[in-house]
């Protein structure tokens, strides 16, 4: 039997791998995307980033949550290797979004820094 942590830490791993499949060359690396998701979802709930909306956060945390889910909306125990399909999908799309998404957001974020300090040179 596979101990849960372990499919867990699987589907992270596999999280992790496709971020790194999709994210631009000499982009941010995957630890600053990762850590920017809470500041991204804090300015999307503030209403200071618009770049995305709530309900696209929810979905990405939806599709999280379902990769790492043992549950399974085609189980690969019945219906074998087309089981696999369902979080392909919803793994590409997570892996594709999140990339897009913190790129977007760390280059505003960038921004904004760069207009505080040049204000306070001012």
């Amino acid at each position: 039997m596979v101990r849960l942590p372990n499919v867990r830490w699987a589907a992270m791993r596999r999280i992790s791998a496709a971020l790194q499949e999709v994210a631009e060359p000499g982009g941010p690396p995957i630890a600053t995307r990762i850590a920017c998701l809470p500041r991204m979802s804090k300015a999307v709930a503030r209403g200071d980033y618009t770049g995305v909306s709530a309900g696209h956060l929810a979905l990405l945390a939806g599709a999280a949550a379902y990769v790492v889910s043992p549950v399974d909306l085609l189980p690969e125990a019945l219906v074998g290797v087309i089981g696999l399909a369902d979080d392909a999908v919803v793994l590409a799309w997570l892996a594709t979004a999140l990339a897009a998404d913190t790129e977007q957001f760390l280059a505003w974020e960038k921004r904004r820094r760069d207009t505080i300090k040049g204000e306070r040179l001012s």
